[in-house]
């Protein structure tokens, strides 16, 4: 199985969403990819570690409690010659309590630390930026919206090529080509796109502060809280 660069726009999008329901169909849609491509990212997202489901899937041949097989015997014991025909009793979607309607919308959940180790030291390896000539495009890396004042003006402006792109720049190849398209429906996506970018291409300064933001908005756990000032 090798992982391919639409599985971690898919994981990374699934950061940017958080608590929110999602189905694959929502999914492929604001990621502009097909219904059966966000199943498979899904597929090999779980393999590869980036992924955690949201629910255990029933054992083999589970059809009850601990003493369903028991049960069954009794009856078997009983009435040997007995022929019972099953049906399953199903249930409504509207009648499944909150966390379970969740759960079944929401079938997975990133792999916090493990997303976080690959997005900061493994992905910029196994995806490297490929720089393409001046061009007009969507604005990446510290070029990005969201860092507009963080750097001072007069740095190489980097963006990913688009036909309505309205900076020029050197081009980066994106992620994906989906990327300009599903980085322009979500500003958090957006946002996390653009620090992988400038961990790709970025000078030492702008790759410091986008491992240090990176971690904290795919793994927050894991980043120490600043205590505050004690009395007494």
């Amino acid at each position: 199985m090798q992982l391919k660069p639409q599985d971690f726009l898919v994981a990374l999008k699934l950061v940017a969403w958080g608590e929110q329901r999602w189905t694959y169909a929502r999914l492929a849609q604001e990621l502009g990819i097909s219904v059966s491509e966000a199943h498979a990212c899904i597929k090999r997202g779980l393999l590869a570690g980036l992924l955690l489901p949201n629910r255990e899937p029933a054992p083999a041949g589970s059809t009850g409690g601990p003493d369903a097989n028991k049960v069954g015997s009794d009856m078997a014991a009983q009435e040997p010659l007995g022929i019972y025909r099953v049906t399953r009793k199903r249930v409504r979607r509207a009648a499944l309590p909150d966390d379970a309607e969740a759960a079944a919308d929401n079938p997975v959940r990133p792999n916090a630390r493990n997303l976080a180790e690959f997005a900061l030291h493994g992905a910029k390896y196994a995806f490297p930026a490929v720089k393409l000539p001046l061009v007009a495009g969507v604005p990446t890396s510290h070029s990005a919206p969201a860092f507009a004042g963080v750097f001072a003006p007069g740095s190489t402006d980097f963006v990913w090529p688009h036909p309505n792109g309205t900076v020029r720049g050197v081009g980066i190849e994106p992620l994906h080509p989906a990327v300009p398209f599903a980085a322009m429906q979500d500003a958090k996506l957006y946002e996390l796109l653009a620090l992988f970018d400038a961990l790709r291409v970025g000078k030492a300064r702008e790759r410091g502060m986008a491992l240090e933001r990176l971690q904290a908005l795919i793994d927050p756990e894991s980043v120490p809280r600043t205590k505050g000032p004690s009395y007494g």
